[in-house]
C-alpha cells in the first residue's frame, strides 16, 4: 500500500476502435507503481469508424518524485492480436494529485488540460485567496477516486487523424489595439456556441491581479444575438492593459485575450521641476527628472542637449524617471528638453527652461521654510517635491523685490490620492463594489487623520462622494463595520481645522455633495445590523428598525440646545403592510451649515443669515426604497418666533444646492417658549435665524447708505476747506497738531467709508481677492481714524495738564504718524495672517471680517479701548471748562460755561468717535432695533458732522474763508495796536484746543496767562 503522502498520476489513453464499442474495465501494466482499476469517462460510438476514448489510470508513487518518463507520452507495447478491436495509440500525463495528513486530494491540471466546470463548481479550491478570472487550477477532493482533468479543444494528438474536440466557440475582436486618451474601446465577443457565465477582466501594467469589469460610468456591456459589446469610455492609462473574456460553453471555461495600448498624456508625464533659476556662484551642478507611469506601450527617453550632463533610469514600483544631472552650470540661459518616443507616435517633448543668475541680479536668498529653497532669482517661482509619502509641487515666488512670497503646497497624501483613484474607479467600472467598498471604508478612516492640504481634503471628499454614488446604484447595504468607519471618517472631517483647510478647498458644490453623500450611505445600513446608534463631538445617529405595528416615532439628541424629531402616527401608516420592515435613520452633523453654499431659495431673499450650527437629516427605506413623503415635527431649541424652518434641496442653483423652505412651516410649540418646525417631506433639515442680522431692514441699509455718501461728499468738502486754508490755520505748533491729526483722520475716513460703500456692491465670493483686499483695506483705514482720533485727543490731554509744557514739533509729528498709520497696519496684517488660514476672517455673505471668531474683535477692541480713553479726555476738558466758571462766575459766565460745555461736546464727541461706543448696545443678542438705528444714523453721518463742528466752528478757518472769498477791506485805523496784538495772542492760545470756545474757559492759570499777554502787548510800543 502506498504511503498517505504519496503521489498520484491520473492518465489519459487515447484509443483508435473499430466497430461496435463495448466498455470493459482497463488494467494497466504491474510495474513499479500500483495500480487500480480504471474506468471509462468519454466515449463516442459508431460503426467502421476511429474513434477517441479517454481512460482513467491511478498510479501510486512511494516518493514525490516523478519519473522523468512520466514527463513525456508514453511509449506504448505492440498490441497483442487479441486486442485487434482495441489499439491503444496514446497515454499522456492529465492530472497531478497529492494527498495531505488529512486524507483530502488536491489536484492539479497537467499542461493541456482543464477541470470541467461542472467539477469546478461542486469543489473547493485548494488557495481561496487566489480565485481569480482563470479556470480552477488546484481542487480539494474529499472521495477516495478524485477527479480528472479533460483535454482541451482544439489539439490534435500526435501521429493520429483524428481531431479532438472542437475549436473554442467563440472570438473577440476589438476596434483598434491603440486607444488614444479620450477614445471608445469596443471589445466584441462573438459565440458560436450556447455561452454562460461570461465575465470581463483587466489587467492593467504593473498589477498581477486581474480586475472585474462590470457597469459603471465608463463601462457598459451591450448583448445581441450572438455577440456582446464591452465598451470603455474615455480611454485613459487607467484603462490600458490586457483585457479577458472568460465564459462557460461545452462545459468548459474559456478565456479570450486582447492588449490594449495607450499613449501617454501630457499631463500624465512629470517634471521635476518644471522649470528653474540657479546661481552656479552657489551651485555648480543640478538635477532633471522626467517621470512617467508603467505603461504597456514601449517609450524611449533622451534629455537634449546632453552636453556636459549624465542621463541614468530610475525605476520605481509604478514609475519610471530620467534623470539627467548636470554637472557644469551652462554660462547663459538654457532649455533642457526631455523627448518621449514611442513606434508609429508622435514624440513627445518636454521642456524645462534652466535660467542661470547673473551677477547683479535681484534675488530672493536661500530659505528653509517647509522645504529647502535655493537662490532663485526675482519674479521667478521656485519648485519642489512634495515630501515623502506625497504627491504633488510644493511652490514659492520669489518677488521683483527679491522678497520670498508665500509657500504654495499642492501635496496629497500618496495614501488618501490611492484611494480616491480606486473609488472613482470603483465607480467607473473596474472592481466588486459588495468587497472594496467596506475595504476603501476602513482604509479611509485610518488615513484621514493624515490630511494636511486643502487637496487632502478635497480627495478626501471626493472618494466619499465617488462611494455613495456606487452605492445608491448597486443598492448596497453596508454592515455595521463599515457604517462606524464612515461616520468616524466624517467626524474627523467636520472636525479638523475646517476654517483653514476646508475653506481654501471648498469649491461651490463640495459642502453640498459631502452631505448627499453622507445621506446616501447612512441610509444604507443593513437591517440585520439595526438598531444602531453612534455617538462624537460632531457626528450623532441613531437608525431603528419597525415591524408590522409602528408606534409614533419620537427622537431626540443631546445637542446645545437639545434637538428632536417626531414623525406622527399618521405617516407613518401607509408604510405599513404585508409585514414589511420600516427602517428609520436619523442623523446630526454639527458644523456641516456652515460649510454648505449661501444659496437661499424663492421667499428667503439674498440676504445672510444664521444657521442653528447643525444639520439633522431624516430618511425613512420600506421594503428597500426610500421614502420622502411624511409629515416630520422638529425642535431645534430656539425660542425666537422669527425664523425660517427650512431643508437643504440638493437641484436649486443648477444643483449647487441651496437653502428651500417649500412644504415648511414655522409653529409656536405647545405650552412651551420654542418654536417648532413643521416639514411635510423628509431630508437634510435646518433653521435660518435673523433676529442679529438687522442688516436685512432695508430701511437700516438705505440710511447707511445715504450716511455714508453725505460723509463722503462732507469728507471731499472738508479736505477742498484745508486745501483754501491750511497757511492760515497752521501758523502755531499746538494749531498744526490739531489740524494735522484732523486732516489725517478725514483722509483715512473717507477712504473707509468709500470702500466699505464700494464693498457692498462687491459679490461677496469667499476668498476673492476683491473681497480680501476690500475687507482688508476697510479695516486698515477704519483703525486708522480711530488712531488719528487717539492722537488729538492725548495732545488734547497734554495741553489741558501741561499748560507750560512746549512740545518739539517734529518728534510729536513722528509719534502721531507712528500711532496713526503703524499700529493700525499692525492689527489689520495680524488679523489677516492668523485669520485667514483658520477661516475666520471673512464673514459669510459679506466682505467684512467673520463676527463668529476672533477677527472682529480685532477691530472692535481696540475702537472701543480708543473711545473710553478718548471719553476721559473729553470728561476732562468738560471739569477744566466748568469748575472755575460755575464755582466763582456770576450767572452770564455759568450760562457761558454751559454753552461751552455743549459746544465742547459737540464738537468733540465726533471727533474722539465716542458714538461708536453705543456699538457695545448691538453687539448684545436680544437688543432691539433700536439701538442700530441710533447707532448707523450717528456713524455713517460722522463725516458731516466732522465737517461742521470739527473744520467749519473753527474761527480761523472761518475768517480765511471769509478773506478768500470776499473783497480785500482796508484796514480799520481805530484799531490801537495794543488791541491787536491782544487779539492774536489770545486767538493763538485758544486755538491750542479743538474749540475755540474751549481755551478761554479752561483754567485760572491759562486766564492768568492771557492777562501777562495783555501786559506785555501793552507795553511793546513803548520798547520800540
Amino acid at each position: 500500500m502506498a504511503c498517505p503522502a504519496a503521489p498520484w498520476l491520473l492518465l489519459v489513453m487515447p484509443l483508435a476502435l473499430l466497430g461496435s464499442l463495448v466498455a470493459p474495465a482497463f488494467q494497466p501494466e504491474q510495474g513499479q507503481a500500483g495500480g487500480e482499476s480504471g474506468q471509462q469517462l468519454d466515449q463516442e460510438t459508431g460503426a467502421g469508424e476511429s474513434v477517441l476514448v479517454s481512460a482513467y489510470v491511478h498510479l501510486e508513487f512511494s516518493d514525490k518524485t516523478w519519473p522523468p518518463m512520466f514527463s513525456r507520452n508514453l511509449t506504448l507495447l505492440p498490441a497483442s492480436a487479441s486486442s485487434s478491436l482495441k489499439t491503444l495509440i496514446g497515454l499522456s500525463l492529465t492530472t497531478e494529485c497529492n494527498v495531505n495528513h488529512t486524507g483530502y486530494s488536491h489536484c492539479s491540471c497537467l499542461s493541456g488540460y482543464q477541470w470541467n466546470a461542472s467539477v469546478c463548481s461542486h469543489n473547493l479550491l485548494c488557495h481561496p485567496q487566489h480565485q481569480s478570472h482563470q479556470p480552477c487550477g488546484c481542487l480539494v477532493f474529499s472521495h477516495p477516486v478524485p477527479g480528472y482533468c479533460q483535454l482541451l479543444p482544439p489539439v490534435t494528438l500526435q501521429g493520429s487523424p483524428v481531431s479532438c474536440l472542437p475549436t473554442v466557440p467563440g472570438n473577440l475582436r476589438l476596434n483598434s489595439h491603440l486607444q488614444m486618451p479620450g477614445d471608445t474601446l469596443n471589445l466584441t465577443l462573438r459565440i458560436s456556441q450556447e455561452a454562460t457565465n461570461l465575465t470581463w477582466f483587466l489587467r492593467r501594467p504593473g498589477k498581477p491581479t486581474p480586475i472585474l469589469l462590470q457597469k459603471g460610468t465608463q463601462v457598459s456591456l451591450t448583448s445581441s444575438q450572438g455577440q456582446v459589446v464591452l465598451s470603455i469610455s474615455h480611454m485613459s492609462q487607467y484603462w490600458a492593459g490586457e483585457y479577458m473574456s472568460c465564459f462557460e460553453a461545452q462545459g468548459f471555461r474559456w478565456e479570450l485575450r486582447h492588449v490594449v495600448r495607450v499613449p501617454l498624456q501630457q499631463k500624465e508625464v512629470a517634471r521635476i521641476p518644471e522649470k528653474l533659476s540657479i546661481s552656479c556662484a552657489t551651485s555648480s551642478g543640478f538635477q532633471l527628472s522626467c517621470c512617467i507611469p508603467r505603461t504597456h506601450l514601449a517609450y524611449t527617453a533622451a534629455w537634449s542637449p546632453e552636453e556636459g550632463s549624465q542621463a541614468s533610469l530610475l525605476t520605481t514600483s509604478g514609475s519610471q524617471c530620467l534623470v539627467l544631472a548636470i554637472q557644469r552650470c551652462p554660462a547663459a540661459d538654457t532649455t533642457y528638453t526631455c523627448v518621449l518616443q514611442s513606434q508609429d507616435l508622435d514624440p513627445l517633448r518636454f521642456p524645462v527652461p534652466v535660467t542661470i543668475i547673473q551677477d547683479g541680479d535681484t534675488t530672493c536668498p536661500e530659505n528653509f521654510s517647509v522645504v529647502a529653497w535655493n537662490v532663485t532669482k526675482a519674479g521667478h517661482v521656485a519648485e519642489a517635491p512634495c515630501p515623502m509619502n506625497k504627491m504633488g509641487v510644493v511652490k514659492r515666488p520669489c518677488r521683483p523685490d527679491g522678497i520670498w512670497g508665500p509657500v504654495q503646497t499642492d501635496c496629497t497624501d500618496l495614501g488618501i490620492l490611492a484611494l480616491c483613484i480606486k473609488a472613482k474607479l470603483l465607480q467607473a467600472g473596474q472592481g466588486r463594489p459588495a468587497e472594496e467598498v467596506p475595504q476603501i471604508l476602513a482604509q479611509l478612516q485610518r488615513r484621514v487623520g493624515v490630511a494636511s492640504s486643502p487637496s487632502d481634503l478635497v480627495a478626501l471628499l471626493s472618494t466619499v462622494k465617488s462611494l455613495s454614488e456606487v452605492v445608491a446604484e448597486d443598492r448596497m447595504q453596508l454592515d455595521r463595520s463599515a457604517l462606524e468607519d464612515l461616520l468616524t471618517t466624517t467626524d474627523n472631517i467636520l472636525d479638523m481645522n475646517i476654517s483653514s483647510l476646508w475653506t481654501q478647498a471648498q469649491k461651490p458644490t463640495e459642502g453640498s455633495h459631502f452631505l448627499l453623500a453622507v445621506e446616501t450611505l447612512v441610509r444604507s445600513l443593513s437591517p440585520e445590523d439595526q438598531p444602531f446608534s453612534f455617538n462624537s463631538s460632531n457626528v450623532l445617529l441613531q437608525s431603528q428598525l419597525f415591524e408590522s405595528t409602528l408606534p409614533q416615532y419620537r427622537i431626540s439628541f443631546p445637542t446645545q440646545p437639545p434637538v428632536w424629531a417626531e414623525i406622527p402616527s399618521h405617516s407613518l401608516a401607509p408604510l405599513v403592510h404585508n409585514g414589511t420592515n420600516i427602517s428609520i435613520t436619523s442623523l446630526v452633523l454639527q458644523k456641516l451649515d456652515h460649510l454648505l453654499p449661501s444659496n437661499y431659495g424663492q421667499g428667503l431673499g439674498d440676504s445672510f443669515y444664521a444657521t442653528a450650527g447643525l444639520v439633522l437629516v431624516i430618511s425613512i427605506m420600506a421594503g428597500g426604497q426610500t421614502f420622502t413623503q411624511a409629515e416630520v415635527i422638529m425642535d431645534f431649541g430656539d425660542t425666537d418666533d422669527f425664523l425660517h424652518c427650512v431643508f437643504w434641496d440638493h437641484k436649486l442653483f443648477g444643483g449647487e444646492g441651496g437653502w428651500s423652505g417649500e412644504g415648511c412651516r414655522a409653529d409656536a410649540a405647545i405650552a412651551r417658549p420654542a418654536t417648532w418646525c413643521i416639514c411635510q417631506h423628509l431630508t437634510a433639515f435646518s433653521i435660518l435665524m435673523s433676529r442679529q442680522t438687522v442688516s436685512e431692514n432695508p430701511v437700516l441699509d438705505l440710511l447707511s447708505q445715504v450716511g455714508l455718501g453725505s460723509s463722503i461728499l462732507a469728507l471731499l468738502v472738508c479736505l477742498g476747506v484745508y486745501r483754501l486754508v491750511w497757511r492760515v490755520v497752521v501758523r502755531n505748533k499746538v494749531a498744526f497738531f490739531r489740524h494735522a491729526a484732523l486732516l489725517n483722520m478725514v483722509i483715512c475716513l473717507l477712504a473707509a467709508d468709500t470702500i466699505f460703500l464700494g464693498a457692498s456692491f462687491l459679490p461677496p465670493g469667499y476668498l476673492s481677492p476683491l473681497c480680501l483686499a476690500t475687507t482688508f483695506l476697510t479695516h486698515f483705514f477704519y483703525l486708522a481714524t480711530f488712531f488719528w482720533m487717539l492722537a488729538q485727543a492725548l495732545v488734547l490731554a497734554h495741553q489741558l495738564l501741561f499748560v507750560f509744557h512746549q512740545l518739539s514739533k517734529h518728534r510729536v509729528l513722528s509719534l502721531m504718524v507712528i500711532l496713526g498709520y503703524l499700529c493700525p497696519l499692525v492689527f489689520a496684517s495680524v488679523t489677516l495672517g492668523l485669520y485667514l488660514p483658520q477661516g475666520q476672517y471673512l464673514r459669510e455673505g459679506k466682505c467684512w471680517l467673520d463676527g463668529k471668531g476672533g477677527a472682529f474683535y480685532t477691530f472692535v477692541g481696540p475702537v472701543l479701548a480708543i473711545v473710553g480713553v478718548n471719553g476721559l479726555v473729553l470728561a476732562t476738558a468738560v471739569l477744566k471748562l466748568l469748575r472755575p466758571s460755575l464755582s466763582e462766575g456770576p450767572p452770564v459766565e455759568k450760562r457761558q460755561a454751559l454753552l461751552g460745555v455743549i459746544k465742547a461736546l459737540l464738537i468733540l464727541t465726533p471727533i474722539f468717535g465716542l458714538t461708536w461706543g453705543l456699538g457695545l448696545a448691538t453687539l448684545l443678542e436680544e437688543v432691539s432695533t433700536v439701538p442700530h438705528y441710533i447707532f448707523t444714523a450717528l456713524n455713517s453721518f460722522q463725516g458731516v458732522f466732522i465737517l461742521l463742528f470739527g473744520c467749519l466752528t473753527d474761527k480761523k478757518v472761518q475768517e480765511a474763508l471769509c478773506k478768500r472769498f470776499r473783497s480785500n477791506q482796508p484796514p480799520n485805523p481805530t484799531i490801537s495796536l495794543a488791541t491787536n496784538e491782544t487779539y492774536i495772542l489770545e486767538q493763538s492760545k485758544r486755538s491750542e484746543m479743538p474749540g475755540n470756545a474751549i481755551v478761554g474757559l479752561m483754567s485760572r492759570g491759562e486766564s492768568r496767562l492771557q492777562r501777562l499777554g495783555k501786559v506785555s502787548c501793552h507795553q511793546a510800543p513803548t520798547l520800540g
